[in-house]
């Protein structure tokens, strides 16, 4: 699955970050490629969400190295950041809605930031695509109070890829979500995958949604990766506590 001849799409390479003297990563090496879905467990604490946001520049490293298609993003000036986070595009576990906006407004939003000269029709024409994609067509003119927690995420999904990224980062993808809902999202995730090529970063405690979109995870621990592979490589790992998340 994962073609190591390529450079990484992601590169990260001794990151370190600190919160007043808690040392919360403590020399992080990373890499995800084209194409790739890159889960990373850990327990709570471990460092997962700081390192998302690390990558979106919301959070600075204290030391180490975060290269996204090849571009060290801590030397890059506030407008080339912003250009760079149109290709990356991420999907926080309270990703909202606007409540005052339709599904439609909701879509066009972003469009309307980022994609100036895109035609009304072009718009209208991806705003259906992306509302196809996720099943909901039907609601375009829907307020979000109305939706249910499976349909607001799935909206908030189509509202991300509109802008077509080549990398998404999804924190808690399924959190809040009943069981059924959770493998929905899971296996959207995976078709957005293929459909678009996209690369991506998910961190998630849910193994059901691990196992189905994961082609490679790494676990955290403490602040450091401890452990790499394949879903079934590491549900059979000789590492008890690694095994421990497995079951």
């Amino acid at each position: 699955m994962t073609d190591k001849h390529h450079d990484p799409v992601i590169s990260i390479q001794g990151l370190k970050k600190s919160f007043k003297d808690h040392e919360v990563l403590k020399g992080i090496d990373l890499e995800v490629y084209k194409g790739e879905n890159l889960v990373v467990l850990g327990k709570s604490g471990s460092g997962k969400s700081v390192l998302i946001k690390c990558l979106v520049g919301l959070e600075y490293p204290d030391e180490g190295e975060i290269k996204v298609f090849d571009q060290d993003i801590s030397q890059l000036r506030y407008d080339e950041l912003n250009a760079l986070r149109v290709r990356v595009g991420f999907l926080f576990q309270n990703a909202a809605l606007y409540d005052s906006m339709t599904v439609r407004e909701n879509l066009v939003f972003p469009l309307r930031r980022h994609k100036k000269s895109m035609t009304r029709e072009k718009k209208e024409a991806v705003i259906t695509e992306m509302l196809e994609n996720v099943g909901l067509e039907d609601s375009i003119d829907q307020m979000p109070s109305r939706l249910s927690g499976g349909q607001a995420k799935r909206i908030g999904l189509a509202r991300t890829l509109i802008l077509r990224p080549e990398i998404m980062l999804y924190d808690e993808p399924t959190t809040g979500l009943d069981t059924a809902t959770s493998h929905e999202i899971s296996e959207l995730m995976v078709r957005m995958k293929k459909k678009y090529n996209i690369s991506s970063i998910t961190i998630t405690h849910d193994m059901s949604c691990a196992k189905l979109t994961a082609d490679r995870i790494v676990i955290l621990k403490e602040g450091i990766v401890v452990a790499e592979g394949s879903y079934e490589e590491l549900k059979r790992s000789e590492d008890e506590w690694v095994r421990s998340f497995f079951y």
